[in-house]
């Protein structure tokens, strides 16, 4: 069986909306999510052997939150072809690995098209289909990671887990 575990980047600072995308870094409310959501892995037993990043800074920043919330910190490869990457492309980097459990942190829309397209069935959640800001999904595969052969185990996103604590609703 192999896990593979979907997650797109913190909620990014727009504090200069003319800045370099790659170099955009997570405002509080994505850091709160961040470390929200590495605790929510841990404590469902959701623990990466493999984490895939990519370069950008708010994935990266991403990565830094959740991996303190693991008592055995996986193994990271930053990946700069995963910023921005079209589902194919990061379906081939997953299959590239060998590790049991693989997380992957990348930008919309390709990380919510990729989980929408791997699973037999979406959760009933009703934000899976767009995916937010440090939307996870935890996905099952019996054999080939492939489309369609996926089986939901969980998908959360940051309100399930600390709310909207005054923050604005993404």
């Amino acid at each position: 069986m192999t896990r593979l575990i979907l997650i797109r980047h913190g909620k990014s600072s727009w504090d200069d909306p003319f800045g370099n995308d790659h170099a955009r870094t997570l405002n509080q409310r994505g850091r709160d999510a961040a470390q929200a959501i590495g605790t929510w892995l841990q404590a469902n037993g959701y623990i990466p052997d493999l984490m895939l990043v990519s370069d950008a800074v708010r994935t990266v920043e991403t990565s830094d939150l959740i991996r303190p919330a693991f008592n055995d910190a996986p193994l990271i490869k930053f990946k700069p072809s995963l910023y921005h990457a079209a589902p194919d492309t990061i379906l081939d980097l997953v299959r590239r690995e060998d590790a049991n459990c693989i997380a992957v942190i990348a930008h919309n829309p390709g990380i919510g098209m990729l989980a929408t397209g791997l699973v037999r069935q979406p959760p009933a959640h009703p934000r899976f289909g767009d995916y937010p800001t440090c939307a996870t999904t935890v996905i099952d595969f019996d054999g080939e990671v492939a489309r369609g052969k996926g089986k939901v185990i969980d998908f959360t996103v940051p309100r399930d887990l600390i709310g909207a604590a005054g923050r604005d609703a993404d």
